[in-house]
């Protein structure tokens, strides 16, 4: 299962194991099952100090668990753990035998002290780069308190049980055999929606905070190098931000940031959290900001009911996925409606599936999903395709796409449970279409992330808000950056040195306030 160098890799980090462990699998008689018992002889033979126990019965078969000797396990994984995952299961393998998960404290004391059983699942895909951060958030909660217990499920592995609780996108959290959230959640997240208390707690918190010199609002590339550049500054920085990384996150294959040949999301978002950690820069992650206003000072309300307040503002919150915005959208989101094809496109298997959008992500996506989805039909509003010429080129080669253009999709169906077609109209005749369809794929670009801004600041009819050459807003002392401005062509390098160029901007407003 593992090639040498892998187990040479491997065997390195079980040097890091600080009490024996042993590896209880559940086995069938499946192919899937003599691979998952071959990968764990392996991973028994790198270390004396685990131990491969005798197999047992159990709900899913082929699974294992992982428990320190002579303790009940609280840490599952169904399936074979590999792809994405297989961080997920060194760390694992780590943490059940003592070794520290690298939390704050204050964390790791709020898990300690949670009091009520959980018992939480989490359903995969092992080409998912958003479902390993959740199984690992979930597996250090798991080894922290007797009281959770953890089960990451590769769902096409066990196609029959997503098919049986309507599971259409991952990663999708159970909790106590009931829906508990998708998509991708940090560690924060997760405590504060198990942990009413601490809302309320943190707000408070905030609420007492001194003012800031400059708070940027937004955690993203554009926001991570205003703080960097504001820190360097001497200033009193703050970074408030939903999640630490932004847009980015979502992000796979990077392989245009200048002097970095290639990279993905996740460790691009680690690398600029940790470089702005670096700093004395305040960072609140998971808020999100409702408002802004100024009396002496700036005030940004969140959300969650805390204000913080600052001499100035630089604005960098990003954007978000466009939607449809047509009926049966929202209501069969998770359900069908997606819009990460690398993560959920796996679920599809075998299944008829649409996109909408004939730019490169829409193109790029189709491609994708032809290789494993029965087949594909793109449709674009357009009279042509946008994408590259050589992304057209492989698309069109393909035999089970079919390419739909001047289409307007007008409706989701579905029966209540899951998504089972959509309706879109021909632009040039004016007639209607349905199409059946397990699932679409949205792809029709981004919104900036202003709604919290209306009548605060000058936006364009995009809801873009206006800057100048400087970062500079219609409010004197709010700047903006990055992808949710006007700044022409949205790459993260260009949000890198959009930030730099406002927070050194608000720096120059600050002292000339003086």
């Amino acid at each position: 299962m593992l090639d040498a160098n892998l187990k040479a890799q491997l065997q390195a980090y079980l040097e890091r194991l600080v009490n024996p462990i042993e590896l209880i699998a559940s086995l069938d008689d499946s192919q899937a099952a003599q691979e998952l018992h071959q990968l764990l002889q392996e991973i028994a033979g790198l270390n004396a100090k685990i131990r491969l126990a005798e197999p047992v019965s159990g709900e899913r078969q082929p699974s294992f668990a992982i428990a320190r000797v002579g303790e009940t396990p609280r840490v599952r994984f169904a399936g074979i753990p590999l792809g994405h995952e297989f961080t997920s299961l060194v760390l694992a393998l780590l943490q059940v035998s003592g070794y520290a998960p690298k939390i704050e404290a204050v964390i790791a004391e709020q898990i300690k002290g949670l009091s009520t059983r959980l018992n939480f699942e989490t359903y995969v895909s092992l080409s998912c780069h958003n479902c390993p951060d959740v199984v690992q958030a979930l597996n250090i909660m798991a080894v922290l308190n007797p009281n959770i217990s953890h089960t990451m499920i590769d769902g096409a592995l066990f196609q029959q049980e997503v098919t049986d609780k309507n599971i259409m996108a991952v990663p999708s959290v159970r909790l106590n055999g009931a829906e508990f959230g998708q998509g991708r959640m940090t560690l924060e997240e997760i405590l504060a929606k198990v942990d009413t208390e601490a809302e309320a707690k943190a707000a408070a918190q905030l609420h007492d905070k001194a003012p800031y010199d400059l708070l940027i609002v937004g955690g993203g590339p554009s926001g991570a190098a205003a703080a960097i550049y504001a820190a360097r500054k001497g200033i009193r920085t703050g970074v408030v931000a939903e999640r630490f990384g932004g847009q980015v996150m979502d992000t796979l294959a990077i392989e245009n940031f200048i002097s970095v040949k290639e990279t993905d999301g996740a460790k691009l978002a680690r690398s600029l959290e940790e470089h702005v950690k670096s700093y004395e820069v305040d960072i609140i992650n998971n808020q999100r900001a409702s408002r802004l206003s100024k009396d002496d000072l700036f005030h940004v309300e969140l959300a969650s009911g805390a204000t913080l307040r600052s001499k100035a503002i630089l604005i960098a919150t990003g954007a978000r996925w466009r939607e449809m915005n047509v009926n049966g959208e929202k209501e069969y989101r998770g359900r069908g409606v997606a819009y990460c094809p690398h993560c959920d496109g796996p679920l599809f298997k075998g299944k008829a599936v649409a996109v909408i959008g004939g730019g490169n992500s829409g193109v790029e996506a189709a491609i994708d999903l032809a290789g494993i989805v029965s087949h594909v039909t793109l449709l674009e509003f357009d009279s042509k395709l946008r994408a590259d010429a050589v992304l057209q080129k492989k698309l069109h080669s393909l035999p089970n796409v079919t390419v739909i253009t001047s289409a307007l999709t007008t409706e989701v169906h579905g029966d209540g449970q899951k998504m089972t077609g959509l309706s879109y109209t021909n632009r040039l005749n004016n007639e209607s279409h349905h199409l059946a369809v397990a699932g679409v794929f949205v792809q029709i670009g981004l919104l900036p992330n202003t709604d919290w801004l209306k009548d605060t600041l000058n936006l364009t009819n995009r809801g873009e808000i206006e800057v100048n050459a400087r970062g500079e807003t219609s409010m004197a002392g709010v700047f903006a950056a990055g992808d949710v401005t006007t700044a022409p062509f949205k790459q993260i390098i260009i949000a890198m040195g959009e930030g730099a160029k406002a927070s050194l901007a608000a720096f120059d407003y600050l002292i000339r306030q003086q």
